[in-house]
């Protein structure tokens, strides 16, 4: 049933902790993902990469990209249709604006809920980060990368870099995903997560 939920929505959801900084969570997060990826029932690869597949290529873990942000919630925002790297135009609301400091630079961040998803009790919290940086096209994947959060208690959100993972089109074309908006293009390396993949 995951696999349908996660083809429908073009959007990865690793079956992980919420970002908190901690190693150890981030060092879980890459075992449930390759997990994931090696087993042919839940996998986006296709046939071919399965079989040899044995990792997916991450950046060293570095905690300096575990940052707390400061969230803004944005009012009277508007559903739009988000552009997809396929036909589809799942619908969005812009849930609020994450500001935070990397390197001693300030940084901005808008964080988005799908309305379908949020339909479902389970996914009712589930805040959806896309964003594209200057490693996009270079280290990692060209059509930028995703963070899966939280709708938080208080006003602080904790973003950790570290679990920044591919769409699904980024291994197969099947896939149809959401493209991360011009807004979320960080003029920055962000040199944490998932890399590019390589067949």
């Amino acid at each position: 049933m995951k696999k349908i939920v996660f083809i429908i929505l073009g959007i990865v959801l690793p079956m992980t902790a919420f970002s908190q900084c901690d190693p150890a969570s981030v060092s879980e997060f890459q075992k449930k993902m390759n997990a994931e990826f090696a087993d042919p029932e839940h996998s986006p690869l296709k046939e071919k990469d399965i079989k040899v597949f044995q990792s997916l290529d991450f950046f060293p873990v570095d905690m300096k990209y575990c940052v707390t942000a400061r969230l803004v919630k944005t009012t009277k925002e508007k559903p739009f249709a988000m552009p997809t790297t396929g036909k589809r135009t799942p619908l969005y609301v812009k849930y609020g604006e994450l500001f935070f400091t990397l390197d001693g630079k300030e940084f901005k961040l808008a964080i988005y809920r799908n309305l379908e998803l949020a339909k479902r009790d389970e996914f009712k919290k589930h805040l959806f980060l896309p964003f594209t940086d200057l490693t996009s096209g270079v280290e990692s994947y060209g059509g930028g990368r995703y963070i899966d959060l939280e709708i938080p208690e208080g006003d602080t959100m904790t973003i950790d870099f570290n679990k920044a993972y591919n769409p699904y089109c980024a291994y197969n074309e099947g896939y149809s995903c959401p493209i991360p908006p011009q807004e979320n293009d960080l003029k920055t390396e962000i040199k944490a997560g998932v890399k590019a993949f390589h067949k």
